[in-house]
């Protein structure tokens, strides 16, 4: 009704849908072919770009960001798709090298597509029914890969969240009145970790309330691992300033140089003392699924929680980060719980054991397990191996490639999949003993990859570490990378830096 009129259904507009189903398929055929060849074709193609480089003032205005009253016309929306793909790093481009994460597998991307289209949230069996059976199928499966028989864990949105994860469970399994009181009633907490640890720990901290100047930073050797006699030293320190030892952060696969701790030993030190014992394998956890080089992470099964990023070196696609715990007595829903009613009713009719979504800080939470279960299903166990043990090998290919050629000089032997190296140009080839040497050597890295960066042939990170300048830390997860590609990496940071 109306002033009294009836409207009919043509007048009605609560009578037909809002949206046009036509013309939305319509505009999704075009929109994936878009995809299918701007980012997939394009995206992995060694002839591509990997970056068609502009300046921030200059991309605003090629992009038209504004968003208006009225709707725009679908292909300009569809032109604006393409403009967004093409002026956006291909992180699947075989010379992209800049990230611990590249490269693109179709079947966990089918898995992020379906994900993304069916939009339901990670909480309650009645919601996701069928992600909430896939999740804990996955998480037993890494479990395992550690090496233990039980257990528990979650999807986390980053491994640094899961870290953190880490810091508040350990805190709560040693003081289980502070989720109730705060940290008020709670002694100095001391938490410890090496020089070269992920900066998440120092955030997480600062976050939990802990305070980062109770984080104990450990030494390390010239590996850049952990030195076991230290952490003792530190936490032995601690204790006689009054603080509690409740946390150690050991790290497989530290960012830069790629350095994993020594878990055997480092776990003797927490038992000694009662300290939560956390691995961050965010990186280095997938050498787990290579026999030849799980070897890595011996101890790692002693861990009381580990952190494992599949969407770095196994390709699973952003975001896909789990955390893992030995224990199997509901520490991690006693933890974060709150016991929503409205969501978590306690009259459902089927087994609230599976809504797992209490375990965590979020309410909604993204679908991460069905990309890394698609992938997994595709290419099994020994296909996930084969592809661990070739980024193994490029990296010593790339590493014995670097010591036949003048110029190149090595950071460190790589033990993992993290390749060090300085570019000498010729102006400063025998010029060691020069007082301003270094200086200059630092300033190499840089310049190289703005001009990389602005042709587009490829992307490569650097960076200082300690006392040593800027160096090149090149990655190579990618199974699409050949000889090739490396040879070429080579051959265009000589072309870029010979006249520096």
């Amino acid at each position: 009704m109306l002033g009294g009129k009836r409207l009919t259904m043509a007048e009605d507009p609560l009578s037909h849908p809002a949206l046009d189903k036509a013309a939305g398929e319509e505009f999704l055929q075009e929109a994936f072919q878009i995809i299918l060849e701007e980012a997939v074709r394009k995206g992995t193609d060694v002839k591509e770009k990997v970056c068609d480089w502009r300046e921030p003032h200059d991309l605003q205005k090629i992009l038209d960001l504004e968003m208006r009253s009225s709707g725009e016309p679908q292909q300009r929306v569809l032109e604006l798709c393409r403009d967004v793909i093409h002026y956006s790093v291909k992180t699947c481009h075989p010379r992209f090298f800049n990230q611990l994460f590249s490269g693109l597998d179709p079947h966990a991307l089918v898995g992020r597509m379906i994900t993304e289209t069916l939009n339901t949230s990670q909480y309650t069996y009645e919601i996701a029914p069928v992600f909430v059976l896939m999740e804990e199928t996955v998480l037993k499966k890494l479990r395992e890969l550690i090496g233990w028989g039980s257990g528990d864990g979650i999807f986390c949105p980053g491994g640094s969240l899961s870290n953190i994860y880490a810091m508040n469970v350990a805190r709560y399994q040693r003081f289980p009145d502070s989720k109730r009181t705060g940290i008020w009633a709670l002694p100095r907490l001391a938490m410890f970790t090496s020089q070269e640890c992920h900066y998440s720990v120092k955030k997480g901290a600062a976050f939990l309330g802990i305070g980062t100047d109770n984080i104990y930073l450990v030494g390390v050797d010239e590996r850049g691992k952990m030195i076991p006699a230290d952490l003792e030293k530190q936490i032995n320190k601690a204790k006689s300033e009054g603080a509690c030892p409740f946390f150690v952060n050991a790290t497989c696969g530290t960012t830069v140089l790629g350095a994993f701790d020594p878990l055997v030993d480092v776990a003797d030190v927490c038992e000694r003392h009662g300290a939560w014992f956390h691995v961050d394998a965010a990186w280095g956890g997938s050498a787990l699924l290579s026999r030849r080089h799980r070897h890595l992470l011996r101890g790692i099964d002693r861990a009381d929680s580990v952190a494992w990023n599949p969407h770095k070196m196994l390709m699973t696609g952003l975001q896909c980060s789990a955390f893992l715990l030995r224990d199997s007595s509901g520490l991690l829903q006693r933890c974060h719980c709150a016991n929503a009613t409205y969501l978590f009713q306690t009259d459902k009719f089927y087994d609230m054991a599976y809504d797992t979504g209490d375990k965590t800080i979020q309410c909604g939470r993204k679908v991460d397990c069905l990309k890394l279960w698609l992938m997994w299903k595709a290419n099994g166990t020994e296909g996930l191996e084969k592809r661990v043990d070739r980024a193994f090998e490029f990296t010593r290919y790339l590493a014995d490639e670097i010591k036949k050629r003048e110029g190149f000089q090595l950071v460190i032997e790589p033990e993992f999949v993290n390749l060090c190296f300085w570019f000498v140009p010729p102006s400063l080839q025998g010029k060691q003993g020069c007082a301003d040497y270094w200086e200059r050597l630092g300033k190499v890295a840089p310049a190289i990859k703005e001009r990389m960066m602005k042709k587009g042939s490829m992307m490569v990170g650097y960076q200082p570490l300690g006392s040593k300048v800027n160096f090149f830390r090149q990655v190579v997860t990618n199974p699409m990378v050949t000889k090739q590609d490396l040879d070429f990496f080579l051959d265009e940071i000589e072309r870029l830096g010979t006249d520096l």
